[in-house]
C-alpha cells in the first residue's frame, strides 16, 4: 500500500468499526476530550500537536489522536470516554472542565490520563498529592493560590471609581461555590461590594449584561468556566455595548476584545500536558510524573477597549502589563 494512502486511511480511523481497528497495526492513540469546542481551542491544539511532534510524534505517521468535542454539554462525558476506553487508547485526555477530568477517572483504572483543570486535583479527588499523584492520573493544573483575590485587587485597580463590580459564574460548575467565596472575601478585605451574577449558557449572557447596565455595574470579573471561554467573542461584544470592564483569566478574552486578563499562562501549561502525554508514550508511569502549576501569569489590557468604553487605566498599571493591546 502507498503510504499517502496509508495514512489517509489512518485519519479515517474514527469511523472504523472497533473489529477493524483492532485489525491495524497498532499505532498509539490519543484520545482527547475537551469540555467545549474545536473552533475556541485551536491555537492550543496547535501549541499541543507540535510539542508532540517535537517530542518525536507526528500525528498520522507515528501517532493517532482521537479528538471528542463536548461543547459544554457535560452529558456527552461518558459516552466519549467509554468509545476512547473501548478503542483501547493508550493515553486519554481530560481538559476543559474540572467534571471531565473526574469521569475519565472513573472511565478508567488503567489507561494513562493526563488533565487538565483550574482548580486543585488534590481537592478534587483526581491524586493523591501533586508530587506523587498515584494511580493512572496526572496532569496540569491552572490554580494558584489566591488567584481570585489578586484578580479582585487588579481589577479594583483598573477601575478605581467603581463603588461594586459583579462577579458572573456558571453555578453548574464543581468549583462556583468556592470561588464565590473567595471572591466576596477578596472584596471585604478591599472594602468593595460585589454582587453575584449567574448564567447557565450562552444564551443567559444577554440578560446578565443587560441586568449589569441596568444596576449601572461598570466592573465585572468572570469566572474560569468552559462556558465563559467558550464564548470571548458574545463576551467582548455584550460588554463593549454596555460598557462594562471585564476581567478574564486567559489573554484569549481581550485579544477577543474585552479589557482585560490576569492569570496563568495557558500556551505554556498546554505545552506542559502535551510533554506529559509524550512521556507516557515513552513508558513513563502518570504515578511519577508530579502535577505541574503554574509558574508564569500573564497581565493583559486591551488598551483599544477601555477607550471605547470611556475608561481611563492609570499609568502605572500600564507600565506593570505584560502586554498592551492598541
Amino acid at each position: 500500500m502507498k503510504r499517502r494512502k496509508f495514512i489517509t486511511l489512518l485519519g479515517g480511523a474514527a469511523a472504523w468499526p472497533l473489529a477493524a481497528w483492532a485489525q491495524q497495526p497498532r499505532v498509539p492513540v490519543v484520545g482527547f476530550v475537551h469540555a467545549g469546542t474545536a473552533a475556541a481551542m485551536s491555537a492550543y491544539v496547535a501549541v499541543f500537536r507540535q510539542t508532540l511532534n517535537e517530542s518525536g510524534y507526528v500525528e498520522g505517521r507515528n501517532v493517532a489522536i482521537e479528538f471528542r468535542w463536548a461543547e459544554t454539554r457535560p452529558e456527552r462525558y461518558a459516552a466519549f470516554l467509554a468509545d476512547l476506553v473501548q478503542r483501547r487508547a493508550t493515553v486519554i485526555v481530560a481538559a476543559g472542565a474540572s467534571s471531565l477530568a473526574l469521569a475519565a477517572k472513573a472511565a478508567t483504572t488503567t489507561i494513562p490520563i493526563v488533565f487538565i483543570v483550574g482548580t486543585d486535583p488534590v481537592e478534587l479527588g483526581l491524586v493523591r498529592s501533586l508530587s506523587r499523584p498515584a494511580g493512572n492520573v496526572t496532569g496540569v493544573t491552572m490554580a494558584a493560590y489566591n488567584l481570585l483575590g489578586k484578580q479582585v485587587d487588579v481589577l479594583r485597580k483598573l477601575v478605581p471609581a467603581a463603588t461594586e463590580f459583579a462577579f458572573l459564574l456558571n453555578p453548574a460548575g464543581l468549583i462556583s461555590r468556592d470561588n464565590a467565596a473567595d471572591v466576596d472575601q477578596a472584596a471585604r478585605a478591599l472594602g468593595w461590594k460585589v454582587t453575584h451574577f449567574s448564567a447557565r449558557s450562552a444564551g443567559e449572557l444577554d440578560q446578565v449584561f443587560t441586568t449589569l447596565a441596568e444596576r449601572n455595574i461598570s466592573a465585572l470579573l468572570v469566572q474560569d468556566d468552559a462556558l465563559f471561554n467558550n464564548n470571548a467573542q458574545q463576551l467582548a461584544v455584550l460588554a463593549a455595548s454596555h460598557r462594562i470592564a471585564a476581567l478574564y483569566i486567559f489573554r484569549d478574552h481581550p485579544e477577543a476584545g474585552s479589557f482585560a486578563s490576569y492569570g496563568p499562562n495557558r500556551m505554556e501549561m498546554w505545552r506542559q500536558a502535551s510533554l506529559y502525554v509524550a512521556r507516557i508514550l515513552k513508558g513513563e508511569r502518570p504515578a511519577d510524573l508530579p502535577v505541574q502549576q503554574p509558574t508564569k501569569y500573564e497581565f493583559v489590557i486591551n488598551l483599544k477597549t477601555a477607550k471605547a468604553i470611556g475608561l481611563t487605566v492609570p499609568p502605572d498599571i500600564l507600565t506593570v502589563a505584560d502586554e498592551v493591546i492598541e
